[in-house]
């Protein structure tokens, strides 16, 4: 199962209580309260759904879904951390490359209480090829990637976007629910669909995931940002696959609709790309 990607520095004060088995250890080694330490404990466990520590009288012990998360999500975020240390760069200057929607709703609310540590971000967003090409040539040092590059760049996985078929409610009901079951490509075959581009990357590899064959339904708009194939179709224009994160908002709202069940999602992962290469003796990773 996908996990959604949480805002950073949960994740990191999850690290330092399941590193060091203490929440008052855990506060002092962020720079935090014990309360502010253990809200944002409260707050990531809210998230997922379960609980991530047993508390007993000296200490913590993490839960088997701690011991995953620790494992998924622990160097990814001790890249990030390093790339952005307050005391290798304060005041410093980190050019950072992303997805224009993926930045907009979750990189840069992340990234932000970094400021407050004396980093400066120059953020340039745009598709995955050219950010990584701009990374090889020194005019970025971080990516946030849906492409995972080749050789001579680093990548680690940071999340997985989990995508999902959705209309306004209006279309919604026009959908054959029992056909649905049976064979739901041609359930769905009479809606129109807004697309990210003419090619449908997105969609085809829904239908190609879920229904094993291409769509063949009309494609009403064609617009390059994921905000507004949204927008688009929360005002009626068409279904699309959309990322969770981008329409879960228009999904509690009842804007949106979810189309179809998927059993297994589809998944695209995240990498954090920077410049050097993994050193296959060591696991270590050195600067080009």
């Amino acid at each position: 199962m996908a996990e959604k990607l949480t805002d950073l520095g949960l994740l990191a004060t999850f690290l330092e209580i399941y590193r060091g088995g203490s929440i008052t250890a855990a506060a002092s080694r962020r720079g935090l309260t014990q309360p502010a330490v253990s809200g944002q404990l409260a707050k990531l466990e809210k998230e997922l759904g379960e609980p991530l520590f047993i508390r007993g009288g000296r200490g913590v012990t993490p839960t088997p879904r701690a011991d995953e998360l620790a494992r998924r999500v622990g160097p990814p975020v001790d890249q990030l951390r390093s790339a952005f240390d307050p005391v290798a760069a304060v005041e410093g200057t980190v050019r950072i490359g992303g997805a224009a929607e993926f930045m907009t709703a979750r990189g840069l609310p992340a990234l932000a209480p970094l400021t407050q540590r004396g980093l400066r971000f120059e953020v340039t967003l745009g598709l995955a090829n050219d950010l990584l090409n701009a990374l090889k040539t020194a005019q970025l040092d971080v990516v946030l990637s849906s492409v995972r590059p080749g050789a001579g760049l680093t990548a680690t996985p940071l999340t997985d976007e989990e995508f999902l078929l959705v209309g306004p409610p209006l279309l919604a009901r026009t959908v054959d629910q029992e056909l649905l079951g049976e064979d739901p490509a041609r359930a769905l075959e009479h809606l129109p669909l807004v697309a990210y581009s003419d090619e449908l990357p997105i969609i085809r590899r829904y239908w190609r995931s879920e229904f094993g064959t291409r769509p063949k339904n009309a494609t009403a708009v064609v617009v390059p940002d994921l905000r507004a194939v949204l927008a688009a179709v929360i005002a009626g224009a068409g279904v699309s696959a959309l990322p969770r994160y981008l329409v879960e908002p228009a999904l509690v709202a009842g804007s949106v609709e979810l189309l179809h069940q998927a059993e297994i999602p589809p998944l695209n992962t995240l990498y954090v790309v920077t410049r050097g290469v993994t050193t296959p003796a060591t696991g270590t990773v050195s600067s080009t």
